[in-house]
């Protein structure tokens, strides 16, 4: 079947960055706003990282901000919930400053656009534990925005998350389109091709692989923006 709708992942994607210089500088900046109200740098992390996981096991029965406030309120009680405008705030604002550590491709707006100019459809297939703000925020460092994208995933709008395969056939189902008839880009071996089980066309952006379980990546299409064009074209 040939493809018409092309999901894109952010980080380390559309998005050049090492993970782990980004997730220390986010909660570096992410400690320094909450310290003036009482939230200590290391339970907060961990308060964080808990709420990140109770996301990444939500089962479809809740959207994955319910399942985060769930959990950091275990923490918090209901003070989570009366601070959650604050982070908001941090997601719009002091947020901006975790781009100074990630870096910038002039091909990735260009892309965009082309493929819109041809038809096809585009999903922003960002892992969904971000609340839209910070995924608006973050594209934005692109040169994109969400408007570029027929949907962009977070935490409001999903109740799966990467790797689970639901997640991408929640994606499929939100759209309506079939699987069979989509393309997933991505960097992450195992967050992003996994779209491969519920039968999506997968391409393996290299520039920023990670591979965290060293799986064989032989058969996957891959390579950089130029290879990923030329994909796309031959499977149009």
């Amino acid at each position: 079947m040939a493809i018409t709708t092309i999901l894109f992942d952010m980080d380390g994607t559309l998005l050049p960055m090492d993970q782990e210089v980004f997730t220390k500088q986010y909660f570096k900046l992410l400690a320094k706003k909450m310290a003036p109200h009482n939230y200590k740098p290391e339970e907060l992390i961990d308060g964080v990282w808990k709420g990140t996981s109770a996301m990444i096991k939500n089962n479809g029965s809740m959207s994955n901000e319910d399942a985060f406030w769930s959990k950091f309120s275990e923490i918090y009680g209901q003070k989570a919930y009366d601070d959650k405008c604050i982070f908001d705030e941090f997601y719009r604002n002091e947020f901006t400053g975790v781009k100074d550590v990630c870096g910038h491709n002039e091909k990735v707006s260009e892309l965009i656009n082309n493929l819109k100019k041809e038809g096809y459809r585009l999903v922003l297939a960002t892992n969904p534990i971000f609340p839209q703000i910070a995924t608006e925020n973050r594209i934005s460092w692109t040169g994109l925005s969400c408007d570029d994208f027929e949907l962009c995933t977070s935490y409001e709008n999903m109740s799966y998350s990467k790797p689970n395969p639901k997640y991408y056939l929640e994606i499929t189902e939100k759209i309506g389109v079939k699987p069979e008839e989509c393309l997933m880009v991505g960097n992450d071996v195992s967050d992003d091709m996994v779209a491969e089980l519920i039968g999506m066309k997968v391409f393996l952006l290299s520039d920023c692989l990670i591979n965290k379980e060293n799986k064989d990546i032989s058969a996957y299409p891959s390579g950089n923006f130029e290879a990923l064009e030329k994909y796309v074209k031959e499977n149009h």
